[in-house]
């Protein structure tokens, strides 16, 4: 039975949300911080349900961050033998090599232009500028293309071609691995059975 490839984790993901939960984390402790405030300098009970409701609004967003850094590493790719699985928070998506045209490898500023994008989204591409992703054209999309942008992020859609852009880590070896699943090579080919014993080969009577 063949094996599936390793899981590559998508470093636009985990970029996406190491900014993010810094952010409501410090917004959770604001949130905690000024209903102490208000528990302490308004102790009358008429004031209970301001810093009941600052607490509430802290702890979820607490929780919300939280989930966020846990799914620093949760989107991935993955080659299979008959498709390439795509997998983030909100979506799970098998692409089908028959679907495949080609993969081709490119730098991210290469691919998104600084000069042609927002200036929030060239914030985050800044830091993986020089970083080298993998870009996988197809003859369709599987789903619909205004699903997949309304689940995935910006960057992984280079221009309006059928098509995905994949950063992770280690390219070179999921570029290969991509390539062998898609080509066969991945799959185990069965052994025929042989009797080497020496009886087998003596001539029958």
């Amino acid at each position: 039975m063949a094996r599936s490839g390793r899981r590559y984790p998508l470093v636009i993901y985990t970029r996406m949300m190491d900014r993010w939960w810094p952010a409501t984390f410090a917004l959770a402790l604001g949130l905690f911080g000024l209903a102490w405030a208000v528990r302490m300098y308004y102790p009358e009970p008429v004031y209970d349900w301001q810093w009941l409701t600052l607490s509430s609004v802290g702890g979820f967003v607490l929780v919300v961050t939280l989930f966020l850094f846990t799914l620093r590493k949760s989107a991935y790719v993955q080659p299979n033998p008959d498709h390439l699985r795509l997998v983030t928070p909100f979506l799970r998506l098998n692409i089908s090599y028959k679907r495949l045209r080609r993969a081709t490898s490119a730098t991210m500023e290469g691919l998104f232009p600084r000069k042609g994008i927002s200036s929030w989204r060239r914030e985050i591409i800044e830091p993986l500028a020089r970083k080298t992703a993998v870009v996988v054209e197809l003859t369709g999309y599987p789903i619909s293309q205004t699903v997949l942008r309304l689940f995935l992020s910006p960057f992984f859609f280079k221009d309006k071609t059928p098509h995905f852009v994949f950063l992770v880590d280690d390219w070179m070896h999921f570029s290969t691995e991509l390539e062998t699943m898609r080509t066969g090579g991945g799959q185990d080919v069965p052994r025929k059975k042989t009797d080497r014993s020496i009886l087998s080969r003596l001539p029958q009577k």
